[in-house]
Parts: structure tokens; sequence; C-alpha cells
């Protein structure tokens, strides 16, 4: 199985089948990945890991027949969104269509206040949860909705709903969810705009109509001046706007207007519409994609979940190769006949004494006194220093009632090496504790295999 980059889309069937398995799992079958082998890296490496749950959802999927199950939350999605849309174009419809009179004049501001106030809201809503990280604002109702449905199955959830559930956790919730209902809000006022307008353009070419202005309590300058204000941008993009006569011309109960005057707040109304309504949810909705995928591209399971721990240990599990590192060079061979040494051997004078790995309850011969201790890395180097400078006999103590092992031998054998002369071994008693005559031959075949005859081997 090769290593390759995974998609959103992988991660998401991972989750879904993680909601499965962890509630139906007596009812799946495992035949075909029960014998997926272990890891044949040592270390633990994500990607690695994400492809080979891929793998395995693979399996399982093709085995229990649960490819439409696991699509279906995406359809219901796809669907829910169509019928947004649609949602969507019939409201602008709609709206345009109210602020319509019946009769042949159009209030500019009231036209411009129905399609765009709503959608400023909705923005202003979406700006402040997106700074605020609010995600009821960000997301909106119909990711509240979304987050609902599945749940409708609580009690006892089947196979599709805790699909669904799944699809909904890991697509509507969190930073991707906040992006993706994001791209759906400004997909849905975008349809909602671009519906109006449209609506708006096939009535003028219909019909004729006089744009009109009034106010109630505002002064009589506050509209005129907002027309300026909002026609600069469209100035820049070179679209002909109402001028101060013709906007004061254009209040209500002045009369009739030329051509000229409705030409311009025919364009004012679609440039407007298009300034301050499509073109910013245009770039809104073209950033939220792109922080859409980007946030997908970022996804990551939640590998401290029991569920991903307990396959991790099934799927990434280190194939241990057992070998001896320090091999007895004696194994298999049948031990030869140690020669015992002699009784009561005398202990050389001004011998100078070092002890292998003793503890305080072990005694020394009463005339001879230790002079270091060999008990870690650091007083073993000391005592090869030491030993390489000696004119006198070298005294190895040892305790007689432990095994000699082969990290003692090996101490025993680099400070034998290390002396000029051929050392003496003492095998030193502890009053708690007997060494019976097979340990002390254990001893004595160690003396021999460093090197240390056997009349230099000393016993008490």
């Amino acid at each position: 199985m090769s290593v390759k980059k995974y998609a959103f889309a992988d991660l998401v069937r991972i989750e879904q089948l993680r909601a499965i398995e962890s509630a139906k799992a007596e009812q799946l079958s495992y035949a075909g990945i029960r014998d997926m082998p272990g890891s044949v890296n040592g270390d633990f490496n994500y990607r690695q890991f994400v492809n080979r749950l891929t793998f395995r959802a693979q399996q399982l999927i093709r085995e229990n027949a649960l490819e439409d199950a696991l699509r279906q939350p995406g359809k219901q999605f796809i669907r829910a969104r169509w019928i947004c849309w649609t949602l969507a174009a019939v409201l602008g419809g709609l709206a345009a269509g109210q602020a319509v009179s019946e009769s042949s004049t159009l209030n500019i501001y009231w036209l411009l206040a129905v399609l765009l106030g709503f959608n400023s809201i909705s923005l202003l809503l979406w700006v402040s949860g997106m700074t605020l990280n609010l995600q009821s604002l960000s997301s909106g109702i119909v990711a509240q909705f979304a987050s609902w449905w599945p749940y409708r199955h609580k009690k006892e959830p089947d196979v599709q709903s805790l699909a669904s559930h799944a699809w909904w956790e890991s697509c509507l919730t969190g930073t991707v969810g906040k992006w993706r209902v994001s791209v759906l809000t400004h997909q849905f006022w975008l349809v909602y705009l671009t519906a109006g307008l449209i609506l708006l353009i096939m009535i003028m070419m219909a019909k004729q109509y006089n744009f009109i202005w009034g106010t109630t309590i505002l002064p009589d300058s506050a509209l005129p001046q907002l027309t300026q204000m909002l026609g600069k941008p469209l100035e820049v993009l070179g679209l002909k706007i109402p001028d101060d006569p013709q906007t004061v011309a254009s209040r209500v109960g002045t009369g009739k207007q030329d051509a000229e005057t409705r030409t311009a707040w025919a364009v004012f109304l679609i440039g407007a519409l298009l300034v301050y309504g499509i073109f910013p949810r245009l770039l809104l909705l073209s950033f939220s994609w792109i922080m859409q995928r980007w946030a997908e591209s970022r996804f990551k399971l939640d590998l401290y979940l029991p569920y991903y721990i307990e396959l991790r240990q099934r799927l990434m599990a280190r194939e241990v190769k057992a070998e001896v590192i320090d091999a007895d060079p004696q194994a298999g061979i049948k031990p030869a006949e140690v020669t015992r040494p002699p009784e009561h051997v005398a202990i050389p004078a001004n011998a100078h004494a070092i002890g292998v790995e003793l503890d305080d309850s072990t005694d020394w011969p009463e005339p001879v006194t230790c002079r270091l201790n060999i008990i870690d890395q650091d007083s073993h180097e000391q005592a090869i220093t030491m030993i390489k400078s000696l004119s006198v006999p070298l005294l190895l103590g040892v305790a007689a009632h432990r095994l000699p092992d082969r990290g003692i031998q090996r101490t025993i054998k680099e400070l034998a090496d290390s002396s000029h002369a051929k050392p003496w071994l003492i095998l030193l008693n502890k009053p708690s504790a007997s060494v019976t005559s097979a340990r002390e031959f254990a001893w004595f075949r160690l003396a021999e295999a460093c090197g240390i005859p056997a009349e230099h081997v000393i016993t008490r």
C-alpha cells in the first residue's frame, strides 16, 4: 500500500465509520481487514496512519455495502443548497415585485432599502460573527438546523443517521463548518440580489417608470446628499448618475420626469445594487470558498479518541525483532573442568585493593583497605586510570554471594587487561549471606575466563 496525499473527503468517511463502528460494531463484517499487516516503519507517522485508515475504510465500506449510507449526507446538503437558492430567487423576486407599485412611479430609496437593507443586516451579522468568533452569527440558522437534523433518530440511531451525524460534525462545525456555511450564506444573498436585479431590469424594459423620493422627518437635503455620496463609486466606474437638479426635481409631487432623468435614476439603481450588493457578496463568496478549502486542508483527526488509539495500536504496532546485543561467548559450550584454587592463599603484601560493585555490608580482611569501589561509569574510568599507574599488586574484591554475570565479568576483564601484572581476585563474604560451592565454582570459572590464574584467587 503506497503512501499518498489524503483528501478531506477521506477523513470525513473515516469519521463516519468511527461513528458507525462505535455504535454498530457488532453488525459489521471485518473479514476483509482481519489480517492487515502491522506497520513496516518503527516510528509513528500521521500521514501513514491516515493512509492505513483510508485503506481500512475502503475495505469496510466495500465489504458492508456502506457506500450509499455514507454518500447520503452530502447529497442531502446539495439538495438543501438548491432549495436555499430557489428560495432566495423567489424572495428576491417578491421583494422587487412588492417594492414596485402598480403606478408608474418607483420610490428609489424604498426599493434600495428593500433589496439592500436585509442584505446589509445579514452582512453586518456575518462580519460580527467572524470577528468575534461567534458560531451562531457566522453560521446562521442553516447551520443550526443542520446540526439538529441528524438527532431526529437520537433514541435508536441507525447506520444512516450515524453517518449523517458524523458528516454534519465534520463539515458543518468548527472552522470547516464556519466557512462552508459562510459560502452558503453568501450564495443565498447573491441569488436574492441577482433575482431582484433581473426582475427590475425586465420590468423597466417593459414599462416606463418615473423615479421619486420623499421623506417625512429628514431634512430636504439629506437624500440628495446621500445620492451624491452613493453615486461617487458609480461615477468612477463610468456610470452617469442624477445630478443635483435632477435629484431635486424627482421629489414626490414635483411633476413628470424627462427621459434623461429616468435613465440616470435607472442607472443609479442598477449600479447601486451591483456595487453595494452583488460585488461585495461575490468577493466574500470567493474569500469564504478559499478559506473553506484552506480549513479542509488543515483538518486533522482527533487521534486521542479511544477509537483511534485502539486502531493505532493495531495498525501501527512496531514489529520488534529480538536480537542478543551482549552474547555469552560460552553459550553452547560445555563447561570445562575448573581448577580449584589452593587453600589459604596469602594476600600479597602492599596490594592495592579495588572493589567491584560492593555494598557497605561486605567485609574486607583486616589488613586490607579498599581504595576505590566501582559502582558507575565514572568510578570505572577512575579505576582504569589508577591501575595503569600501579607498581604494586592489584587486588580485586567481589561479593562471593552474588551470581557473577557477564557485566561483572566484562568489568573484571577490563581491569585485568589494564594491569601490568596478573591481578588477584578475592571472594568477600557477607555476614547475612551464605555462599554455596556452586557459586564459588562460578567465580572460579569467571577468574579463569578473565585470565586470572587459580593461585591468584583468594577465598575467605
